[in-house]
Formats: C-alpha cells, sequence, structure tokens
C-alpha cells in the first residue's frame, strides 16, 4: 500500500511540474508552486502560493487602513483643500470651472480616486491611473499648453504628506518603514502617470516636499476665493471646523502662508472623538461635520474598512 502511495506522489509531482512549465509563458506567478519533494509523514501535500488577486496595494498594508477610514479620510481632505488653495498651478482646476463651482466635489473626487486605486486589483488600479492620466491630457488640450511637471509631484506628494500626517492625528505615530510603504504606493502610481523626477524614497522625498512647498504655493487672488468657496457650500460652523482641522495637519509652510495659528481648538475635542468611537457614536460626530451632500462619500470611506486587511 505505501508503495502505491508513493508512485502515486511521484505521478502527481511529475504532472504538477510539467503543468507549471507549460503554464509559465502565460502565467509568470507560477513560478511560486512550491511542490515538495516529500511527502508529509501524514499526507500527501502540493502546496501553491499562487494568488489569483493580486492587489496594487496588498492586504495588510498600513495604507490600506489609512485609507479605509472615513475619519482619516476628513483630515486629508482637509489639508488638501489648504494645499489646492495656494498652489501656483491652481489656475487649471478654475481652467474646467468645476473647482469654483463645487470644490468639495472637486476634493472628493480626487480623494476618491486615491481610495479606488489603494484598494483595487493591480490591474483595475492601473486602469485608473491611466483614466486620471487621459483626463489631464484632455484638459491640456483644450487649453493648449501642458500642466507643470512640478505640479503632478505637488498633487502626489500632497496625498503621501496627508497620508500620514492625518493618520497621525486620528490613530499613532507610523514608523519610518510604514512611511516608505505610504511613498511607496504613491510613487508607483506617479510612475505609472509617467511623472518626471521622482524622488526614489521617503527620505529623498521629505527634502523634495520642503523645497515644492517653498517655491510652489503663495497666498494668491485663487486662494482667496476659493476660501470664499468653501465657506459659501460649508456654512460658518462647518467652515471654521474645516479650518481648525488645516491648523492640525498642514505643513508649517501653508499654515503661515494661510496665515493660521499653530494651535487648533479641535485638540480636546479630538480626544473626546476617539473616545466616541469605543462607543461607536463616531457617526453622530460626522453627520454635525459634513454637509448632509457628502455623507455618502464619507460613509463609503468607513465601508472601505472592512476590506482593509
Amino acid at each position: 500500500m505505501q508503495k502505491v502511495k508513493g508512485r502515486l506522489f511521484q505521478l502527481s509531482l511529475s504532472a504538477g511540474k510539467k503543468l507549471i512549465q507549460a503554464s509559465a509563458p502565460i502565467c509568470p506567478s507560477l513560478a511560486c508552486f512550491n511542490l515538495k519533494e516529500k511527502p508529509e509523514p501524514a499526507h500527501f501535500q502540493l502546496i501553491c502560493c499562487l494568488n489569483p488577486m493580486e492587489y496594487f496595494v496588498p492586504k495588510g498594508s498600513i495604507v490600506r487602513e489609512i485609507w479605509g477610514k472615513g475619519d482619516t479620510t476628513l483630515f486629508i481632505f482637509a489639508g488638501a483643500s489648504a494645499e489646492f488653495a495656494l498652489n501656483k498651478a491652481v489656475d487649471w482646476l478654475y481652467f474646467t470651472g468645476k473647482l469654483p463651482a463645487d470644490p468639495l466635489g472637486r476634493l472628493f473626487s480626487t480623494v476618491s480616486y486615491a481610495r479606488q486605486i489603494v484598494f483595487s486589483e493591480n490591474e483595475t488600479a492601473l486602469q485608473a491611473i491611466d483614466r486620471i492620466t487621459a483626463i489631464h491630457a484632455g484638459v491640456e488640450e483644450k487649453r493648449g499648453s501642458r500642466i507643470p511637471d512640478w505640479a503632478y509631484r505637488d498633487v502626489l506628494f500632497m496625498l503621501i504628506g496627508y497620508s500620514i500626517s492625518a493618520y497621525e492625528m486620528v490613530e499613532r505615530k507610523l514608523l519610518e518603514k510604514e512611511k516608505e510603504e505610504v511613498f511607496e504606493v504613491f510613487y508607483r502610481v506617479g510612475h505609472r502617470m509617467g511623472i518626471p523626477d521622482l524622488p526614489t524614497s521617503y527620505q529623498e522625498w521629505e527634502k523634495v516636499r520642503k523645497e515644492h512647498l517653498r517655491r510652489n504655493y503663495t497666498n494668491s487672488h485663487f486662494t482667496q476665493d476659493l476660501y470664499k468657496q468653501y465657506r459659501k457650500h460649508l456654512g460658518p460652523i462647518r467652515y471654521f471646523l474645516l479650518l481648525e482641522a488645516q491648523i492640525l495637519v498642514v505643513p508649517e509652510r501653508v499654515r503661515e502662508l494661510l496665515n493660521l495659528r499653530k494651535l487648533s481648538f479641535l485638540t480636546p475635542i479630538l480626544a473626546v472623538y476617539k473616545f466616541s468611537r469605543r462607543l461607536k457614536l463616531d457617526w453622530l460626530l460626522k453627520s454635525l461635520i459634513l454637509p448632509s451632500a457628502y455623507k455618502k462619500e464619507i460613509a463609503e470611506l468607513d465601508v472601505a474598512a472592512c476590506v482593509s486587511s
């Protein structure tokens, strides 16, 4: 009987190897098959580590945790709203008319694309990145000029920076290797988009980021107009909360350009909010902060947490 089992195993092993060799040109990931040469004492085992679903951001990544929570995304949104208003290339966002007409919707669109990339399988994520590239190319064609490369880098740097600062504000300090992980994900986004002169490490990004903030940001008439639109769409109370949230997450250079205080009234409230999450009451605070038109978007971002691990 033992001889029969041994013979069956050898036949299975041989067939498995032939299958891998035949399929390798079609599916290179078949190389990760691990065929054990000797059977386990209790049973025969054929181990396959092939994963048909390869995600752009692997499950268990800190990036999925960051972008899978609505509260973290709110702070990313707050920081992004500040930098969009200060960027010297903001006139490109005014060209289409979408930003001044619906600034919150435009910002949520940026966040939504980032979220789609983070939680999608690799091929779907790459298609989303290509759509972003195509949309920008269409705007450039209509205007008859090119969006500056540094402006593309600014948006990418913004997503890296606020992914980190927002998470650290709501949750905990990130480890250096986790910050590198955040950088690596958005570096791949930028590389796919063909953005030139990208830094190749988190440490290099920190230096380039400071230089971009110094060179590419200013408080212009576009800044003043955009903040008027924020106030109009948010109302006075939510607008005040937006400014206080920006104080907590924006870099010093941005805070100076916007004449924001160093200390935020939200600091003690944030402690209450963190406690409310334990009681599952954070939805109530979010409903008070967000206009009803955008509650659906934040609710969907919270749902993403279910698939982040």
